[in-house]
């Protein structure tokens, strides 16, 4: 920070700057070759705590020193180094108050920035250590007290799905506090473009309100989106599993709606969890034979309710083509898709096939 600064004044400026740390040893200059010296002045200002004017008549007393003026660095009321600006002193005093303030400004900055970034890091770890196979409460706990953070139950994980970032993650996660107003929550990244947010105390209603604003704001910035979210659980060694489902409704959800819960796919998530080779043996005596064009004619008609001008308007075909499609299908497999018993054994082997699709890229 000290290189930077000189940097950054001595291209103002046009005048050789010195910054000394707390023992008076210069540690960046104009100059690199006094970089690791002592600069007497600056230990002079260190003992005073005054400004310190260099001029040709008092130049003797301070070995290898300069014309020029030297000021206390204060931080927190604490003085932790000096400046120096070389020159007349009488010429350049009116500035060096400046300089000082600007310098203290930059230091100041640069320990707010370090004191966000260790909070939010201390966030993200604290996290990681409530989601793992092995939570470990304990040591959660006491990070969250340096955080002055107390989370309560419920407690419910919610995951945002970003395209792109077109901001710092920093300004976004910043945002995203702002949008929730609540203390009491964790809010971070888990990935370049995955971001959790850990609410408690709230109830499920709640939530669902700060997310549709949170949706609102993304949609302006026109960033692309999904959010997955898990259900509310009531203790702190269930937050695993409230971020498991926020993962499985972020999978399995539909990538057009841009909050989907972990209610909304159970069903597909329970089938998530069959055995592969179940899975493939349900497929396969379904469908077999049955095109993918078929397959797909499914996926619409029941996301649309087995709505036939709705599923045809989708396919961008006659409603009836997609009635001789339907009748088609039903030929193949044995099942009719608009009776309701029919259709559920047809939905579940669509929801495997998808499955199965994403497990493998391939099916058999």
């Amino acid at each position: 920070m000290a290189r930077q600064i000189v940097r950054e004044t001595m291209n103002r400026l046009n005048r050789n700057i010195n910054i000394m740390d707390h023992t008076g040893t210069i540690i960046a200059s104009g100059d690199l070759s006094r970089v690791g010296e002592i600069h007497e002045g600056a230990a002079d200002v260190i003992r005073s705590g005054q400004l310190l004017m260099i001029t040709r008549d008092n130049q003797h007393l301070y070995k290898g020193a300069r014309p020029g003026i030297n000021l206390p660095i204060v931080f927190q009321e604490k003085m932790i180094g000096v400046i120096g600006i070389t020159g007349e002193p009488e010429e350049i005093r009116e500035f060096g108050e400046l300089v000082k303030m600007i310098t203290e400004m930059m230091i100041n900055q640069s320990f707010l920035a370090s004191q966000i970034e260790w909070k939010q890091r201390m966030k993200e770890m604290v996290f990681e250590e409530l989601i793992g196979r092995e939570p470990n409460v304990e040591s959660a706990e006491q990070r969250l007290n340096l955080l002055k953070i107390k989370l309560r139950a419920p407690y419910q994980v919610s995951l945002i799905e970003l395209r792109e970032l077109p901001m710092q993650a920093q300004e976004l996660i910043q945002k995203v506090e702002e949008l929730l107003n609540e203390m009491q929550l964790l809010v971070g990244f888990r990935s370049v473009n995955r971001l959790f947010i850990l609410t408690s105390g709230l109830e499920e209603q709640a939530v669902r309100r700060k997310l549709e604003e949170i949706q609102g704001f993304l949609r302006q910035k026109e960033i692309g989106f999904k959010i997955g979210l898990g259900s509310q659980v009531m203790e702190t060694s269930k937050i695993a599993a409230s971020h498991e489902e926020a993962k499985l409704a972020l999978l399995l959800g539909d990538p057009g709606r841009g909050l989907i819960s972990y209610l909304d796919v159970e069903t597909k998530a329970l089938i998530n969890r069959i055995d592969p080779q179940v899975k493939q043996k349900f497929v396969n005596r379904v469908f077999a034979g049955t095109p993918h064009t078929s397959i797909e004619t499914l996926e619409a008609f029941f996301a649309c309710n087995l709505n036939i001008g709705e599923a045809a308007k989708q396919l961008f075909i006659h409603r009836n083509t997609l009635i001789y499609r339907l009748g088609k299908i039903k030929e193949r497999t044995g099942y009719d898709p608009q009776v309701f018993h029919d259709a559920v054994s047809l939905q579940l082997a669509v929801w495997m096939y998808q499955n199965l699709e994403r497990e493998d890229g391939i099916l058999d």
